[in-house]
């Protein structure tokens, strides 16, 4: 029979309290003191607020245009109410997605039946409880019954969704918080002792302990290093570095890793360059974005689209965020970039020069045409205007 004492091990589970093998406790705060941890939500979840939220109508073409008239495209693109801005909202949402074990929630407040209000459901200060033992999941809001039509539940990316990617990872991160923990108390104490005092004669436990108390207020914490005077009945021995402590570094940085391929962000990401690969930062940031960022931001998109849209609307709108500015690389490459789309009748000069560097629109600049510069150099032909028309008829 268990008690307070010996309390059962599903009990340690429910609470969040089961130590890991390292012995500390891994939950989605405990986790977030572990910096790799912090850095790695914050490099998905900081974009997902950053990065421009629109709803688009469908357009016969197969285009898409921005539907600013939408009643949800206030609430995604500038604020989702009176209080928090549209990145914070989004921010804040995405991070709990990737530390809560059911992953982020948000309530919908309706009026006339369209959204009038998003909250995020703060996971510190509201109980969310969810069943999945039918198809369709079901809802407890602070002990009471909720529509889940009424919430927006980004899932965590866990294989289980009872767990979250940190009590799936909880082993690594614990790990991780234990190398912190260690070297923290280590130079909390004036660095790993680096030698022992020893004296002569019997000592009374009374004077060990005042020696050793003198000892720490002279040369530990900030007073390390400095040149110790010792009386002649005590003798310093220093103490030589050990395998363990030469690999401390190591096993930090695979600790670091281990993070990074929980939460798929390359170790750069986490101000840690990978130097035994020679690839460009630029493909390296495409590899985060493609395997990182994306399927997160797909499945937020997805949620939305669900939420918001009625079944009927989301055969004329859909929700997405722009990533453009991801793939944005420098000047020359982009105005290359943007040449090359000219050139080939993808874009016309006004939009390359919006898409490309955010400048407006001039006059004539919407006529899609195919400008061969050599061509032009030679003699200023261009393909399909009256230019080419002279030429051929010289």
């Amino acid at each position: 029979m268990s008690g307070v004492a010996s309390p059962e091990a599903w009990l340690f589970d429910l609470l969040g309290a089961t130590p890991t093998l390292a012995g500390v406790v891994v939950n989605p705060w405990s986790a977030m003191t572990c910096a790799p941890v912090a850095c790695a939500v914050r490099s998905i979840s900081e974009p997902a607020g950053s990065l421009p939220l629109h709803i688009y109508k469908k357009l016969p073409d197969g285009g898409k245009e921005k539907a600013t008239d939408h009643s949800a495209y206030k609430l995604l693109h500038d604020a989702p109410n009176s209080f928090t801005p549209a990145a914070l909202f989004r921010t804040q949402v995405m991070a709990d997605a990737l530390l809560q074990p059911h992953g982020g929630f948000a309530l919908i407040n309706r009026v006339d039946g369209k959204p009038y209000e998003l909250i995020r459901l703060d996971p510190i200060s509201q109980s969310i409880a969810v069943d999945y033992s039918e198809l369709e999941p079901t809802y407890k809001l602070n002990g009471r019954d909720i529509d889940g039509a009424d919430l927006i539940h980004i899932p965590t990316p866990a294989y289980d969704p009872r767990n979250g990617l940190v009590g799936e990872g909880r082993e690594a991160i614990g790990l991780a918080l234990t190398l912190e923990r260690h070297a923290a108390r280590l130079f909390g104490k004036g660095g790993r002792p680096s030698g022992m005092l020893s004296t002569k004669g019997a000592q009374t436990i009374d004077s060990l302990t005042k020696i050793g108390a003198a000892w720490k207020a002279a040369h530990g914490g900030d007073n390390s290093g400095g040149t110790a005077i010792l009386p002649s009945d005590v003798s310093w021995q220093s103490i030589t570095l050990s395998s363990v402590d030469a690999q401390f570094l190591e096993m930090r940085n695979y600790a670091v890793r281990e993070i990074g391929r929980l939460f798929r962000v390359p170790p750069h990401m986490l101000m840690d360059p990978d130097r035994s690969t020679p690839r460009s930062l630029e493909s390296i940031g495409q590899e985060f974005v493609e395997l990182a960022l994306l399927p997160r931001l797909k499945a937020f998109e997805q949620e939305l689209e669900l939420k918001l849209l009625t079944p009927e609307e989301r055969d004329q709108y859909c929700i997405e965020f722009n990533v453009d500015g991801f793939a944005r690389a420098d000047l020359l490459t982009r105005a290359q970039a943007m040449s090359t789309a000219v050139s080939s009748r993808v874009l016309n000069p006004n939009e390359a020069r919006q898409m490309g560097f955010g400048l407006p629109a001039y006059e004539g600049g919407d006529v899609f045409e195919n400008f061969n510069t050599s061509s032009a150099h030679a003699g200023g032909k261009l393909n399909g205007n009256d230019n080419n028309k002279q030429e051929e008829a010289a």
